[in-house]
């Protein structure tokens, strides 16, 4: 009996990603370039023959899964618990302006703390739960499966640093992943759940969006 893969697609490129705003919650189209970052993933994505889409409800996620869906002409299931981390009063504030207002808090959450992001926003661990939630929901009493999740940044690393029962403190150390690129989960009967694959699928470029909460974009 085949396991099932789990492939975490972060969305295309944003304006927010590109003036290293912290977007969280807030629902922030595709550029122009994200848009053909989506289209250019999805043609090979489309070769791996995934078998389901499930995606964040916000827009940069929702429209870079439906590049995907129009053509394996698989419907996209939208799941609100795929959402970025809510970044509270970090929201829309570049990475300079978080630190100069917020610079203890920020920082400490930088380097991997469970504190809550803006303050009032979520804790990472909060969002490792609600993400692995919807994914094994998705995957209930399923197999030979791959699972593609489009999603953001900062939840691709919780979800990463929850499969892999890394501890908590380390799953800033997980690079983060470029505008629609992908990391790919998968499963084995003597290892559990893996890391396969991470980063992939980009020609290298600038990883935008550290600044602004460590990928959490």
């Amino acid at each position: 009996m085949a396991g099932n893969r789990i492939l975490l697609w972060r969305h295309g490129q944003t304006d927010w990603n590109v003036a290293n705003r912290f977007q969280g919650h807030s629902d922030i189209p595709l550029n122009a370039l994200g848009q053909y970052q989506a289209r250019h993933a999805a043609e090979i994505l489309a070769g791996m023959e995934p078998t389901a889409i499930i995606s964040s409800d916000l827009m940069r996620a929702h429209k870079t899964a439906l590049s995907l869906a129009e053509i394996v002409n698989i419907d996209v299931a939208i799941d609100v618990r795929l959402r970025e981390t809510n970044g509270g009063n970090w929201e829309g504030k570049t990475g300079a302006q978080n630190r100069e207002e917020d610079f203890e808090n920020f920082v400490k959450w930088i380097d991997g703390e469970d504190n809550p992001a803006g303050v009032i926003g979520e804790r990472r661990s909060e969002v490792a739960s609600r993400a692995r939630a919807a994914i094994t929901d998705a995957l209930v009493d399923k197999t030979d499966q791959l699972l593609v999740v489009a999603t953001h940044g900062g939840t691709a690393r919780c979800i990463i640093g929850d499969y892999l029962q890394l501890p908590l403190s380390h799953w800033a150390k997980v690079g983060g992943l470029s505008n629609a690129s992908w990391s790919l989960l998968a499963q084995s009967p003597n290892k559990g759940w893996y890391l396969e694959e991470h980063n992939a699928g980009s020609i290298p470029e600038e990883l935008l969006g550290v600044e602004s909460g460590s990928s959490a974009n």
